[in-house]
């Protein structure tokens, strides 16, 4: 091993380490907190771990909306607007794809698991209340809530969708005017790469917040949901590692021809980010930056990658919607017809712009149930069983989601010859964790200012 790669070999491990660590000792600080029924170590818990939810929320929509902004311009150094047509839609048939394959399997592993069947659980009336009141998907409040009463609603209310649909147009914009544009992209860039030195140091806290997020949890719940609803967490987590370990790995071997091995050690710290952090729109300059490390054309992970932070989401908008819609069903003795199950697939598949920010898994599982036609009284109480475990099962979801947001741009990017193969070989630091800047795979900018407009 060179001596570049061994300072990287140890931040990575240094921070998985570190992050292992608050898992565990979160557990046992909020198991002793639930079984000693100490009220201050359950606060400090919990303000641990919002703090850190709170500082990731907070840099979501300027990431989102500079990194669409200043990505869509980024494909101008790839080509003219036809080339920009055929790599969006060729990024946009890839999504449809593996997030097919993932509803599939969620379902195939829901049904072989008989999730849900046996099992005696009743949410305490306060949840399934808050959450009945709570705005539940469907397909006309996903159209209404695309487009913003004013410019600055969406960003005052932190409604990531709106973000995303503006930030689009904008982007648009700015590409069509040319050279005309070029200060306000300037200005998105430093925005980004403010946001994102900001995001580096709020990383390093990961191992406090998941002690936090994961004691809050055990503490809070402890044995009265986890024993009973272990079957849907085994159910979640063997789908996600199916898609994560079996589907990304055949589809970079053969299709994106790199090395599963090369690829999971450069997402490595991606992946554990998103873990912890439960939030693709957080994870977005990792996922961007690890992109890049893979020999992807920075113009086009630039583009791709902020694309599949808000549309591609196999774990929240796929997998779990399938598995938790047939625990629903079993749970309160519905039968699903195969109409029902098309009905999840379609979701999976067109429903993916409702997953955009944290809260995507309860818009595209209520959105499922009322696809299919469950009670409202059924959708309203298994959802509230569900969101006891939710803490858990969004860790799995919202990596498997990154691991597929940075799959879909090697696939196409090796399609469209936009692989640089000596990039992909060469050792690369973890996104973030390293210091160093540059002109290099290394460099965390969405791409080089002089792809962006015309000189």
């Amino acid at each position: 091993m060179s001596t570049a790669a061994q300072p990287t070999t140890r931040r990575t491990l240094y921070f998985g380490l570190a992050v292992l660590a608050g898992l565990v000792i979160g557990a046992l600080l909020g198991f002793v907190a639930k079984q000693t029924g100490a009220a201050w170590l359950t606060t400090t818990l919990k303000t641990t771990g919002s703090i850190f939810t709170n500082l990731l929320q907070f840099t979501v929509i300027p990431l989102v909306f500079t990194a669409i902004v200043v990505g869509v311009n980024s494909l101008r150094g790839l080509g003219g607007g036809r080339t920009a047509a055929r790599l969006g839609g060729k990024t946009l048939l890839w999504f449809g794809i593996t997030s097919l394959i993932a509803v599939l399997i969620g379902i195939v592993v829901g049904l072989v698991s008989g999730v849900g069947k046996g099992i005696d659980v009743t949410p305490s009336e306060a949840t399934v209340q808050r959450l009945a009141d709570r705005a539940q998907g469907d397909w006309l409040t996903v159209i209404n809530g695309l487009v913003p009463e004013n410019l600055f609603s969406a960003f005052a209310s932190g409604e990531v969708l709106q973000v995303v649909f503006v930030a689009a147009l904008v982007g648009v914009a700015t590409y069509a005017l040319g050279e005309r544009a070029k200060p306000f992209i300037a200005f998105n860039q430093a925005a980004f790469d403010i946001i994102q030195k900001v995001l580096g140091w709020i990383i390093r806290l990961a191992p406090l917040g998941v002690l936090g997020l994961i004691g809050t949890a055990v503490a809070t719940y402890g044995n009265q949901f986890f024993k009973p609803l272990l079957s849907l967490i085994a159910a979640v987590y063997v789908a996600a590692l199916l898609v994560l370990f079996v589907v990304y790995p055949v589809l970079l071997r053969f299709v994106g021809k790199v090395s599963p091995r090369v690829f999971f050690a450069k997402s490595w710290t991606a992946l554990q980010f998103a873990f912890v952090s439960r939030s693709s729109g957080a994870t977005l300059p990792l996922s961007r930056q690890t992109a890049v490390n893979l020999g992807v054309r920075p113009g086009y992970a630039g583009f791709a990658v902020p694309l599949g932070t808000t549309t591609k989401m196999d774990g929240c908008a796929a997998l779990y919607p399938a598995i938790a819609t047939i625990f629903i069903a079993n749970l309160f003795g519905v039968q699903l017809s195969a109409w029902q199950y098309a009905g999840i697939v379609l979701v999976a598949v067109f429903g993916a712009f409702a997953t955009a920010g944290t809260t995507g898994w309860f818009t595209m599982l209520t959105l499922t149930l009322s696809t299919i036609g469950l009670p409202a009284e059924v959708v309203a109480t298994g959802v509230a069983i569900v969101y006891g475990v939710d803490p858990i099962l969004d860790m799995i979801r919202t990596a498997t989601n990154v691991a597929g947001q940075i799959t879909v741009p090697v696939l196409v990017a090796r399609g469209e010859d936009l692989i640089d193969d000596d990039v992909l070989a060469a050792p690369s630091a973890p996104p973030l964790l390293d210091d160093t800047t540059g002109d290099g795979p290394n460099d965390d900018r969405p791409a080089k200012h002089e792809d962006l407009v015309p000189a």
